[in-house]
């Protein structure tokens, strides 16, 4: 099991936060810990069913935040809630993989325009905004480079990850070209508490998880030997809290994942271990996903590391237990 390092997180005190998609998985998680740290926070969501927003996950902090339901796509609404904060953190997207082959042009527009809605709200009525965007592993594509590290090309294999590539760019660029404080960190198979357990398309850790927890077996592609890094989602919090306070981060890009790589197969039995209730089973693979796999993805988080003092504290195993308990609390909540 991985040593625990506790983060020296700073005050968040009087800092007025704006998280897009605050009421998704990450964007909850990083809502609540916003608030333990001082800060005054609104989040703004669209509840778009694809996606894994849930008003369940703030139950317990509804009322010592602002919510705005609205969408990205929304400039005007983007804007109002822009002028007056301290910082952004972009954690609005339409994640699926699969979808986003089947629906190219919601994903563009959501991914990509709706990105750019934030930074021209953030250029023209709030300049001196710091925005934090989450981004993904997935957008590295096939590994040319052992380990994968920020200056591997990248070979992204569907929409998606594509379009992540892109609105990555789009921060860098309103960086260099307008002086934006804005900063990317990407994550990896990001689980925990809060997240989307029902859909298969929004993360299979999380999609495991929910199988295990309702007694049904998880099912592995092929012979799941592909080797993946993953975030602990209190982890990416801390990661993306250090990358706002920090003017080092301007203009960088960081990927914040685990210290080690785990199999598809160690995951899933590391999860039925823990949880208990189900097994593994082995199924040939999908034509729609076989297209769209990457094989092993090898990442380094030394430069987080050594930029911004950030280092995970959660391993697999450990992360589980919260989850989980969690999840044992609220089950019906996350299958409707």
């Amino acid at each position: 099991m991985a040593r625990r390092i506790s983060l020296n997180l700073p005050s968040l005190k009087g800092q007025r936060i704006l998280i897009t998609g605050g009421l998704g998985f990450i964007g909850s998680n990083l809502a609540r810990k916003c608030l333990e740290l001082g800060a005054q926070v609104t989040v703004y969501d669209c509840l778009d069913p694809r996606s894994g927003g849930n008003m369940h996950n703030v139950h317990d902090i509804e009322g010592s935040i602002e919510i705005i339901l609205n969408d990205i796509r929304n400039f005007d609404g983007v804007s109002a809630c822009i002028r007056n904060k301290d910082v952004l953190f972009s954690c609005a997207a339409y994640t699926s993989h699969p979808n986003s082959m089947l629906e190219p042009l919601t994903d563009i527009d959501i991914n990509c325009k709706g990105i750019i809605n934030l930074l021209e709200a953030a250029r023209r009525f709030n300049p001196h905004l710091k925005i934090v965007h989450v981004a993904s592993s997935t957008q590295i594509g096939k590994m040319h480079l052992n380990p994968v590290d920020e200056l591997h090309p990248e070979f992204p294999m569907d929409i998606y990850s594509a379009n992540k590539v892109v609105s990555e760019k789009y921060m860098l660029i309103y960086h260099s070209a307008y002086g934006l404080a804005t900063s990317v960190v990407r994550l990896a198979n990001t689980f925990g508490p809060r997240s989307n357990i029902k859909n298969s398309d929004l993360g299979f850790i999380n999609y495991f998880i929910g199988l295990a927890l309702q007694g049904k077996d998880l099912t592995v592609f092929g012979e799941g030997k592909q080797m993946r890094n993953i975030s602990y989602v209190d982890d990416c919090a801390s990661a993306l809290i250090l990358a706002s306070q920090s003017e080092r981060s301007n203009g960088e890009v960081f990927f914040a994942v685990s210290d080690r790589q785990y199999s598809i197969v160690e995951i899933a039995q590391t999860i039925t271990n823990v949880i208990g209730k189900s097994g593994v089973r082995f199924v040939e693979w999908p034509k729609d996903r076989q297209i769209i796999e990457f094989g092993d993805a090898i990442i380094s988080n030394k430069k987080i590391k050594e930029t911004l003092s950030w280092s995970p504290e959660w391993d697999l195993e450990r992360g589980l237990g919260p989850t989980k308990a969690y999840f044992e609390s609220c089950l019906e909540k996350y299958l409707r």
